[in-house]
């Protein structure tokens, strides 16, 4: 083992019992998770941050941040999702001990992220239309407006970072985005203080701005962090042999090729799910900023709790696609079979959690009583699909590690834009199948989605990724 493979991904002692191999691989999924776990607590903990802090400055920057949110979020998974295609690939190289393959993975990678900021900007600075269509009172729609721009100057930051995170988490340095991730929640609380609110200190002052400050503050935080880690990067002994600037290598047509075959049905999948949740405040918004709102807190605590999942997931990525780069299918099964009982047993806690501190939750984030009767009813749909949200991005990680991705995507295209979406517009708007539902219907629609996405996707990966290992190269 080299100095670089000093990291929680081991070969596994096909010596021991079956149960001793099956907990020996959830400890090295613990290892791998732990920090992802916690990097994405921290990512998550910036949106909480805006959430919580816009919306006891009125229920209208409350709304205009959840519009703006729900318009970035699936953009930036979209980008993200094509990114990650690096660390399955990485980690694969890394287990095969293919070293020479990691830098030029890597930089191919930084080529993709640099041409996705310029999309995802131009996307970002031009949706004025969008929210016209929307119906949206006046200020919150200004509010929307402007804190999507204001978000758009740190997208440069957050997609170079995501793509530097290829290389960290696929050479199994998980803690890397930890400590970075953690940094830029630090930044966000006091940056978030002071532009929403404003702040006057002697000759320097600076308006309040509301939910439009939560844009500024998000970007010049991200900036902070993936400078820290660029020179991190480059002066850590621990990456001298993967030193950005000394390995630089040139665009090569067929490696980009190869990384967008393999992400861009990770980045759809994700948009396509994120998209279902985030499309749902949209069509809510006729119903007036109370219901967006309330909407708006369910959604903030669902994905923060959907957190340990999705690190369950890239751990399981990374742990999978390091087994099958090392040729080790046996082991590889073994692991993806028992991680269904993980997802059990976490979907179970999630739905505890949501179910029993409805009420609780809810005040957390307003003091509008019937913005809070609303999120404490979400709350209990919510909770219902909590089993299966969880097996089926279980799925997913097990299915992206044997680099699997196009089948995958259509399950979730079929489930979300297929059933949800549908269901959900008819359930809350029209008396074809029952009185419209209002908010409950959209929500009531997710379930029956996601239990469609997970029955599908465990199916598979036991019926062919588990027991045939099919295009697992």
């Amino acid at each position: 083992m080299t100095e670089h493979s000093a990291s929680p991904q081991e070969l596994p002692n096909h010596q021991l019992s079956l149960l001793a191999r099956i907990l020996l691989e959830w400890k090295q999924l613990a290892l791998l998770g732990a920090p992802i776990l916690i990097a994405q607590l921290a990512q998550m903990a910036n949106g909480v941050i805006d959430t919580v802090m816009a919306g006891h400055a009125s229920a209208e920057d409350l709304a205009g941040v959840g519009i703006g949110t729900s318009l970035w979020v699936p953009t930036l998974l979209f980008f993200a999702g094509i990114l990650g295609a690096m660390q399955p690939t990485i980690s694969g190289h890394r287990g095969a001990e293919e070293w020479q393959k990691i830098m030029p993975t890597c930089w191919q990678g930084i080529y993709i992220s640099l041409v996705g900021m310029v999309l995802m900007i131009l996307f970002l600075t031009h949706l004025q239309p969008v929210l016209e269509l929307l119906q949206l009172d006046e200020k919150t729609a200004f509010v929307a407006d402007g804190y999507l721009k204001a978000f758009a100057w740190g997208v440069p930051a957050l997609l170079l970072l995501t793509a530097l995170r290829g290389l960290t988490d696929g050479l199994g340095h998980t803690q890397v985005i930890m400590f970075f991730s953690l940094l830029s929640t630090l930044l966000n609380l006091p940056l978030n203080y002071i532009f929403i609110y404003g702040f006057d200190f002697a000759v320097f002052q600076l308006p309040a701005m509301g939910g439009i400050g939560c844009g500024w503050a998000t970007s010049i935080s991200n900036w902070a962090a993936t400078a820290g880690l660029l020179i991190y990067l480059n002066t850590s002994k621990i990456y001298q042999q993967f030193h950005l600037l000394a390995n630089w290598v040139a665009p090569a047509r067929v490696e980009i090729k190869r990384l967008l075959k393999l992400g861009l049905p990770i980045g759809l999948s994700s948009f396509i799910e994120v998209s279902m949740f985030c499309m749902i405040a949209l069509f809510l918004a006729p119903l007036g900023a109370q219901t967006v709102a309330g909407h708006q807190i369910v959604l903030n605590v669902i994905s923060l709790i959907f957190m340990l999942p999705l690190s369950m997931c890239i751990a399981l990525t990374l742990r999978i696609s390091f087994l099958v780069g090392a040729q080790d299918q046996d082991e590889a099964r073994l692991l993806a079979r028992s991680a269904l009982l993980l997802a059990a047993a976490i979907g179970c806690t999630n739905a505890l959690i949501l179910f029993i501190g409805r009420d609780w939750l809810a005040s957390l984030y307003t003091s509008d009583i019937a913005v809070q009767k609303i999120a404490a009813q979400l709350f209990v749909l919510g909770a219902l699909f909590q089993i299966a949200d969880v097996i089926q991005v279980t799925m997913m990680g097990v299915q992206r590690g044997y680099k699997d991705t196009k089948i995958p995507m259509i399950i979730m295209l079929v489930s979300f834009w297929g059933i949800s979406l549908p269901l959900g517009y008819t359930l809350t708007f029209k008396d074809w199948i029952t009185a419209p539902m209002g908010a409950p219907g959209f929500w009531t629609a997710l379930i029956l989605g996601l239990i469609c996405a997970a029955t599908l996707l465990t199916v598979r990966m036991i019926k062919f990724k588990a027991v045939n290992h099919v295009n697992h190269g």
